[in-house]
């Protein structure tokens, strides 16, 4: 993330052209340390969004919604009253410090005009969002800096305001590219030349840095001691062209993603992530940030719902599989039970050479060949005929164990393979709708607590089955989760139509609709392949995938939700092909 001082120096000029004289209506402090100052001018309604959290320091012009506390905060109300009815006249940076001065023109308790000033400082964990009064004094502050936190910069009301210790770097707009490049040459530091320029150029962050070397050196760099004169005249070209966007007001907004979920952004195009990385470009900084923290808080409350889910079902499954593996001790001691009914059988046999007292007999076992002598011990308390009926009882005790415990472990591989689905299913989930609609139905099977009262059952969001399109015109549907593999599959799927699904694997069930037509083979194929990728399977390779018509597919005996029976099915040997899956998609 490169919120760096020449990005927000552009920032500036874009912020101050959509808001200039723009009238203060709200603030809103929807969390700890973030406000939305609503302001109306001639463009028409608009919300800043000043954030000091140290993960995503920012300040720009938004249009998601977040949810008001009933409360407003103190420094809530504090801004409210200074700040109520004034007008923004000017956006000021110190240099290319990582500070935004926004001056308001107001009316004090007297009816004269002040300026009051917001200092939105963008610098990590020191970011904060500081109100200050007329006299330039600290009126106070999202977050409080006292002597404990810091012995240099206290950040307290009544203090004066003082601006961010400088930075010893080069301007480039005030002492140019030339002086950068000498800064460079002359650094006594022997290191990559992307982390050099970083610490020489003011307001440069790594990200600008790797970019600039990117183009300068053609994806390579290297350290000082082995620049040459052509590398360092290809560095500053890079560095003039930068230049001229900061004095033009000129960018190219573009964010960059890995694996769909955000990662960088910056005022220019980016080059140095390749074919690894996708770009999506943008008409303004605000509208990049905008999308790239939404996004990015979007991605990073999955993340948490799903390591919640994680936890609940990893827990729960290794629960049952501990279980299943004593159950199944169990029942191998069970398979000894008929040589307990054997052993009632001689012991019954003999009963006339049997005295209380005795700790073992020995007697010929007439159920082999030759009867070979065999040893039975005996409890030394208990009669003849206790000793009898008690193998006899041991036996049937055995016998009720093997039959209950094959049932339990039946229950317990039913149950493991569901929450293997539901374990798929969450890993795959691409939406908080998705992760929603997986929480209701743990909660209906009684996995989790539901959070609503007694009684009641949430309307949820309707979500549709994710939708593709064969190349040959058909429609094929594919289930986000177990209650809807289990609608597609047994309530609105017809006969004829053809249902897919991984070889004994969790996964999700995919169905053509044939609508009466004969499906060609490309179709099946690429319906497999959708089954195969929408699977535990995904990154396997040689994939075997089911295929049957409908009217072939039962509900399971368990009645857990997603699980069926199949017969007279054809298999498949398929490799998941993300790109294909994607090129397919509808929605």
């Amino acid at each position: 993330m490169a919120l760096d001082g020449i990005t927000l120096s552009l920032l500036r000029l874009e912020l101050f052209k959509e808001l200039e004289n723009a009238k203060i209506e709200k603030i809103y402090q929807p969390v700890k340390e973030e406000l939305v100052i609503a302001v109306r001018n001639r463009g028409g309604n608009k919300k800043l969004l000043l954030c000091a959290r140290a993960e995503t320091p920012r300040v720009h012009i938004t249009n998601l919604s977040a949810e008001n506390p009933k409360q407003p905060p103190m420094f809530c109300m504090l801004m409210r009253k200074w700040l109520t009815g004034a007008r923004l006249v000017n956006i000021r940076q110190p240099g290319f410090e990582r500070v935004l001065m926004l001056d308001f023109e107001t009316t004090n308790e007297l009816g004269d005009t002040v300026t009051v000033t917001i200092a939105a400082e963008v610098m990590g964990r020191y970011s904060n969002i500081i109100l200050v009064g007329p006299d330039g004094r600290i009126i106070d502050s999202i977050k409080r800096v006292g002597a404990d936190k810091s012995s240099l910069r206290q950040i307290l009301p009544g203090l004066k305001y003082q601006d961010p210790p400088p930075q010893t770097k080069t301007n480039l707009i005030k002492e140019g590219s030339a002086a950068v490049i000498e800064a460079m040459k002359y650094s006594p530091r022997d290191i990559d030349a992307t982390k050099l320029l970083q610490e020489v150029l003011e307001g440069a962050s790594p990200l600008l840095s790797r970019e600039i070397i990117h183009r300068a050196m053609g994806g390579v760099s290297k350290p000082r001691s082995e620049l040459t004169e052509q590398d360092y005249a290809n560095i500053q070209s890079q560095l003039d062209q930068v230049a001229e966007m900061i004095k033009d007001g000129q960018c190219a907004p573009t964010m960059v993603a890995l694996n769909g979920v955000p990662k960088d952004f910056s005022f220019i195009e980016l080059g140095q992530y390749g074919t690894a990385g996708q770009l999506r470009s943008f008409e303004s900084i605000s509208e990049m940030l905008d999308a790239f923290y939404g996004e990015k808080d979007a991605a990073d409350r999955m993340k948490q719902k799903m390591s919640d889910f994680s936890k609940l079902l990893t827990s729960r499954i290794e629960r049952i599989e501990r279980k299943l593996c004593a159950q199944k001790e169990e029942l191998l001691q069970c398979k000894n039970r008929d040589s307990l009914r054997r052993m009632g059988d001689l012991l019954s046999a003999n009963i006339y050479r049997l005295e209380k007292g005795m700790k073992n007999i020995v007697l010929e076992d007439y159920f082999e060949e030759n009867c070979p002598e065999i040893t039975i011990e005996l409890d030394t308390r208990l009669t003849p005929a206790q000793n009898i009926q008690r193998y006899y009882k041991e036996y049937r005790k055995a016998d009720t164990a093997e039959k209950m415990l094959l049932e339990m472990i039946e229950q317990g591989e039913q149950e493991l393979s569901y929450l293997d689905s539901v374990y798929d299913l969450m890993n795959r989930a691409r939406t908080e709708a998705e992760l929603s609609a997986i929480r209701a139905e743990l909660a209906e099977g009684g996995y989790i607590k539901s959070n609503l009262p007694n009684g009641k059952r949430k309307q949820e969001q309707k979500l549709p089955p994710m939708k593709y399109l064969s190349s040959d015109g058909f429609t094929i549907l594919c289930g986000r989760n177990n209650i809807q593999n289990d609608k597609l599959t047994l309530k609105e799927s017809r006969g004829n139509d053809i249902w897919f699904h991984v070889q004994k694997m969790a996964g999700s069930h995919v169905v053509i609709q044939t609508e009466g037509r004969e499906v060609p083979n490309q179709t099946l194929f690429e319906a497999a392949v959708i089954a195969a990728y929408n699977s535990t399977a995904r990154n396997s390779a040689k994939v075997p995938v089911d295929y049957t018509t409908i009217r072939n597919v039962k509900k399971h005996p368990a009645k857990k939700p997603g699980m069926v029976i199949y017969d007279n099915y054809t298999t498949a040997i398929i490799d998941p092909d993300a790109a294909l899956v994607e090129s397919l998609a509808e929605n």
